[in-house]
């Protein structure tokens, strides 16, 4: 069980929860989250947005009963937190410039990432890439932790991007997004390496049930287990 310290909106049906709990969470892992007993029957997967050893934060919104759930808990209430899981993004001490592309909701797990290359890496470039259909969202906060940031509104972020200039790339978001940034560095020939996160429906988070599932060119694998950052080329490489 964790104690929430803050749970603040920070836009349209976006909101911001930071937990005491200790861990060792990395860069683009994620948690199953739970405050209730019987209904939703299922946890919420939930992207770590920060962390350090004693408090874990995530960045979710509300689409359903469970994140509306989330939104109602208040400072000193506890919460279960199941984690952390997954495979997240690499480190990649080779890398000069890295591209960080998020879409929505999948611009959460970029604030750590960001730190986290920075801080393995003080000399490597890192540019964040955000995309919104409506209001942007704690914009200031990625400019803290990136060499540049990039807001694009009611658009696809996906042209802002050239891919030639970087050595690296990792994004998460829709599928589609995703899509269209895979198709973009093979058609410019970028030699950057894309890593995505995917963002497959889960139930149990820890590779048993199997609904979390993706194809890829090594045959279906489990979002959860396996992923959730796959090589671009793995997941929509596919023939």
């Amino acid at each position: 069980m964790g104690k929430i310290i803050s749970n603040q909106k920070v836009g349209e049906d976006f909101y911001l929860m930071k937990v005491e709990q200790k861990n060792h969470a990395a860069m683009g892992q994620f948690y199953m989250l739970r405050a209730w007993d019987t209904y939703p029957v299922l946890s919420r997967p939930i992207s770590v947005y920060d962390a350090d050893k004693d408090t874990v934060s995530f960045l979710y919104k509300v689409v359903g009963k469970g994140t509306a759930l989330l939104a109602q808990l208040k400072v000193g209430d506890e919460i279960t937190l199941d984690g952390s899981h997954g495979n997240g993004f690499p480190s990649v001490p080779e890398a000069k410039k890295i591209a960080l592309v998020g879409g929505g909701v999948g611009i959460a797990p970029l604030y750590l990432a960001a730190k986290t290359l920075k801080k393995e890496n003080p000399d490597c470039r890192v540019d964040i890439y955000l995309g919104f259909s409506g209001e942007p969202i704690l914009t200031q906060e990625y400019q803290a932790v990136a060499d540049s940031v990039t807001v694009n509104v009611g658009g696809f972020v996906t042209d802002d991007i050239d891919p030639n200039e970087y050595d690296a790339i990792m994004t998460c978001g829709p599928t589609v997004m995703m899509k269209v940034l895979y198709d973009k560095c093979v058609r410019c020939k970028a030699e950057a390496v894309l890593y995505v996160s995917m963002e497959n429906r889960m139930a149990c988070g820890i590779g048993a049930c199997l609904v979390c599932s993706c194809k890829t060119d090594g045959g279906n694998r489990k979002v959860c287990k396996d992923g959730p950052v796959f090589l671009g080329s793995e997941v929509f490489g596919v023939e």
